[in-house]
């Protein structure tokens, strides 16, 4: 005699191959307003990179389609940090202390609004960061380094979102 137990799926969220947990029945558009550099450094180029970067992880992990006029969904944010710095300290000569490994860090603060669910909505900062070799200069990698590290927020954020992580 084989039983058969049925479970009500009431209340259960979508999920699907990407992680989200976004009901895409209800929720069909994005908008993602272009970054802006507040960080006071970095390339020039650096905030346009990155709002590419959402953009395009929004629409190739989404059915979503991104939109410059009212939305479903909307994002816009700066980036507020862009520093260098030290990191594991090897000695002292004289009055410097040296490194072995430079930190190259970003901090971008991102809003977000749900327009079908505003318990949903946020403002906060993500950050990342990315060593390098002391004797590297910056110039030589910070282009593959701030793709890294864009990858690393822009997914942050995404998980934040849509796959309510």
């Amino acid at each position: 005699m084989t039983t058969l137990i049925l479970v009500p799926l009431n209340g259960c969220k979508i999920y699907s191959f990407s992680g989200t947990t976004m009901d895409f029945s209800k929720v069909k558009t994005i908008s993602i307003n272009v970054f802006y550099n507040n960080a006071g450094n970095g390339p020039a180029n650096m905030a346009q990179t990155f709002t590419e970067r959402m953009r395009d992880y929004y629409q190739n992990n989404t059915p979503l389609k991104i939109v410059t006029t009212t939305s479903d969904l909307h994002i816009e944010g700066s980036i507020v940090g862009y520093e260098v710095t030290p990191v594991a300290p090897t000695g002292n000569q004289g009055t410097q202390v040296q490194a072995s490994l430079q930190r190259l860090t970003m901090r971008v603060q991102v809003k977000y609004v749900n327009n079908q669910d505003e318990e949903q909505n946020f403002d906060q900062q993500f950050s990342a960061y990315e060593d390098f070799a002391q004797g590297t200069s910056l110039s030589q990698v910070e282009s593959s380094l701030i793709t890294t590290i864009s990858d690393r927020i822009v997914y942050d954020v995404f998980n934040k979102s849509v796959a309510n992580w």
